[in-house]
């Protein structure tokens, strides 16, 4: 088997593991083997009429289509071309049948839950209800703090006991099986180490989906770390009899980071200790994770290719005078020592392997192919576990990769003018951004326009911090008091870096969101960016006529066809899209009314109904700008949540409901009046029974204290009603402040039949996550289409689709008006 052969089989692999991202997806890939087993056959037949054309010349009695259809070649013709027809379509076919297989061989390795799993004690209907239980188990995870100030950690458990049930039953030590995601208060984990039993009280759920467009998806998330079901703890007791000395890699690693925080201090310790074992072995602040990530620098916290790279080529620069054995060993031994100390992960593995092919390369005394090994690092991998294909870490290092090994070459060809050091700090970041950028549209829809300046500025000090945190690292093993002092030494390039990012996350624009990118737009951007490459790649005297005839090059082509592809749908969707949707939201109703290019913001909620919410609907949707926002709930005032409103987006206008007591509301909401006018906003104060007009959109509060208001949207009348109980109903009866609307909008408790008499919906939606019994009854008795966020998730509506929501529900019909 040639080189050319296995690297076409290893891709046919790794497609079908791909295919996999649509039901479809596999037959599709077939299908291409079989197409393209019958071009090469056509081509193989063209090219062996040529050649026997030369001794049909001078043997007229011999026809060339009989000598293909008898196979009786003269002997003129060389072997390789008597069997390039067979080998050529048997190739392709093969290639075909193994896609096939690695679909199915996906299928069976993704991880489905036994009949013992813990997740199968909690009813279909368990989500809504809670249910109170004891687990015990084995720790098989470091705490990590989560942005909710609480320790997460994941166990392996053996047993359960329910205390209370979602029947009022309980149920006492019920064996079980099954990876649990845990959640304690932040000291009832302090001290827990991998490897310890445990037993951990609190509430059993099952992880819920994305319930708002471009909301984060927990279940598939746990899903694919083989887990079906959390644990909400508040008690964590250990039960081992005796503590456990053992040592393992975690406390190496505790080691480590100990040594580089005494020495640097916080931040610039733990950014040091996650640059060397990655972001998931330290508990690096929240606020400075973003803004790495805001600024195109979230490689740089999470162990990769980069740091295996540069690491195992300083120890083979370091021992290039010695004998290749020795060479071999070191940098073997460099590898394991890496791989171990960061955990493992895919894109690590990726790297190793690849080092591993390099450092056989010099044992061999054979020149290494980089890209033949990055395709053969990358089928092993998916050979050990197929569903790391599906891994972003490991896709984005397979892609900076591979983008690294072909675009670099012909941009130093194009940077030549410059210093070959700065030439290559400017080539570097732009291959990668080149082929990882679709991707990560396609994940986070938000495009950061300084990425490349600043991998350009921070590369130096990214490299002298690496290394150094490796040495201290290493230092740190032999003697704590030594790795410390050596780790002292970079707190001037960790601070020159940390001011660098947090500049740069500052500045205004420093994402911009493109809105959600469809699977086609993404394949067609990789199908440009491997035909500019294929295309850059041939012979240039294949490509001489085609620089005569275009005006451009392709490569200028491909980047004009890429933005046209991201920019031509955005820009439709912003003019022309008339949408309103009620996002899922846990603190207080929200709304987004989107009309053709305004957008209307209705609340925010809290902090993280903001963040986690809110602001990435909004990217999803390719929302930069709000036009106008309001504040209208029945606490009066701004919401904290508003403060990531103004920090991420620009907004021009601001409404806010008129307060009682102003110089209380401003105390107690100085922070994100502080980040109001840090906006330079509009602010103005809305009274009861003021009109407002929003482009198309008409907008009337009625009650400032329910709250109460109106919205005309589209000639389609809307209702919000506050939660307000059943007397206070009766009060703004009396005050007659209803009308008939089409859509009643409200937190799902019990209404007064007068008042839905005199409403009289057409269809209603609640912000809750269960509705009172007597209201289902109600609307199901008059055949009012009901909706309600906990069931159905976020609820959209446009003129031309009607109701439609982000979970499908048997119970919905989304056609309605």
């Amino acid at each position: 088997m040639n080189q050319a052969l296995a690297i076409v089989i290893c891709l046919a692999y790794i497609m079908g593991l791909i295919s996999t991202i649509v039901p479809w997806g596999i037959y599709a890939v077939l299908t291409i083997g079989l197409v393209l087993a019958i071009i090469v056959q056509q081509r193989d037949r063209q090219n062996l009429r040529r050649s026997t054309k030369v001794i049909t010349t001078f043997q007229q009695n011999i026809n060339s289509e009989d000598l293909l259809r008898s196979g009786e070649f003269p002997n003129s013709l060389s072997k390789r071309s008597r069997q390039s027809l067979l080998n050529s379509n048997w190739l392709w076919i093969t290639a075909g049948a193994i896609a096939f297989l690695a679909s199915i061989y996906f299928q069976f390795r993704v991880p489905q839950p036994t009949a013992s799993d813990i997740s199968k004690i909690i009813p279909v209907d368990g989500e809504s209800k809670q249910q109170v239980v004891t687990v015990r188990g084995r720790v098989i995870s470091s705490p990590r703090k989560t942005r909710s100030e609480k320790a997460q950690l994941w166990l392996k458990v053996g047993q359960v006991s329910e205390i209370v049930g979602t029947d009022g039953s309980a149920n006492v030590h019920q064996d079980v099986t099954g990876k649990l995601y845990v959640t304690v208060p932040l000291l009832q984990a302090t001290g827990i180490d991998p490897g310890e039993l445990v037993a951990i009280t609190g509430s059993l759920y099952k992880p819920s989906p994305a319930t708002n467009p471009g909301g984060f998806d927990f279940r598939a998330y746990l899903a694919r770390q083989g887990s079906f079901a959390g644990v909400a703890g508040y008690k964590l007791t250990t039960t081992n009899q005796e503590s456990s000395n053992a040592w393992g890699l975690y406390k190496i690693r505790q080691r480590i980071i100990r040594a580089q925080v005494s020495s640097l201090g916080v931040p610039e310790g733990p950014l040091v200790s996650a640059m060397v074992l990655g972001r998931r072995a330290v508990d690096l602040s929240y606020q400075l994770r973003d803004q790495f990530v805001q600024v195109g620098l979230a490689h740089v916290l999470a162990a990769s290719g980069f740091h295996v790279s540069l690491i195992l080529g300083v120890v083979l620069t370091l021992t290039k005078n010695l004998s290749s054995g020795a060479r071999f060993g070191f940098g073997i031994l460099t590898l394991i020592i890496y791989v171990g100390l960061t955990g493992g992960s895919p894109s690590v593995l990726r790297a190793a392997f690849m080092g591993l092919a390099a450092l056989l390369a010099i044992v061999s005394q054979r020149q290494v192919k980089p890209l033949a090994s990055l395709v053969l690092a990358a089928t092993l991998l998916l050979l050990i576990n197929p569903l790391w294909i599906w891994d972003l870490g490991f896709q984005l290092s397979f892609l900076a990769t591979l983008g690294l090994l072909v675009t670099v070459p012909p941009l130093m060809k194009r940077l030549d003018w410059l210093p070959s050091g700065i030439a290559s700090l400017v080539a570097i970041p732009i291959a990668a951004s080149i082929w990882t950028l679709p991707l990560l549209l396609s994940v986070f829809y938000v495009v950061s326009p300084y990425t490349i300046l600043v991998n350009i500025i921070t590369a130096p000090l990214v490299a002298v911090i690496t290394l150094g945190g490796f040495i201290s690292a290493m230092l740190a093993l032999i003697s704590p008091y030594v790795g410390s002092l050596s780790a002292g030494i970079l707190h001037f390039p960790v601070r020159i870096l940390i001011e660098i990012v947090q500049f740069f996350s500052k500045l205004p624009g420093n994402q911009v969101a493109v809105g959600a990118i469809s699977v086609y737009q993404l394949v067609v951007l990789y199908g440009l960016i491997f035909a500019t490459w294929f295309l850059r790649s041939r012979p240039p005297e294949a490509n001489k006529s085609k620089k005569k005839k275009l005006p451009l090059k392709f490569w200028q082509w491909g980047a004009i066809l890429a933005i046209a592809i991201i920019v031509i749908p955005l820009w439709y969707t912003w003019t022309s899209v008339v949408q309103a949707t009620i996002l899922d939201s846990s603190s207080e109703p929200v709304f987004v009314i989107q009309d053709r290019g305004k957008v209307i913001l209705v609340n925010v909620g809290d902090e993280n109904t903001a963040r986690f919410t809110v602001l990435p609907f909004l990217r999803q949707q390719g929302i930069n700008k709000i036009d106008w926002s309001i504040a209208v709930h029945s606490q009066k005032g701004l919401s904290r949540g508003w403060s990531n409103i103004f920090d991420s987006l620009r907004v021009k206008t601001f409404y806010d409901v008129d307060a009682d007591d102003e110089k209380n509301y401003k105390t107690n909401n100085q922070p994100v009046f502080d980040a109001l006018q840090k906006s330079q906003a509009n602010y103005y104060t809305v009274v009861n029974h003021q009109n407002l007009e929003l482009g198309s959109t008409q907008m009337k509060l009625i009650n400032s204290e329910t709250p109460i208001v109106e919205f005309m949207i589209h000639g389609q009348s809307w209702l919000l009603l506050g939660d307000a109980k059943l007397s206070e109903q009766s009060k703004l009866l009396a005050a007659r402040s209803f009308q008939q609307t089409q859509v009643l909008w409200w937190p799902g408790n019990k209404l007064n039949p007068e008042l839905l008499n005199i409403i009289r919906p057409e269809v209603a939606i609640a912000s809750a996550n269960s509705v009172h019994p007597d209201m289902i009854e109600f609307f199901q008795e008059n055949n009012i289409p009901l909706f309600w966020t906990g069931r159905d998730g976020a609820i959209q509506w446009t003129p031309v689709t009607g109701f439609q929501t982000t979970l499908q529900s048997d119970q919905v019909d989304s056609s309605f008006l």
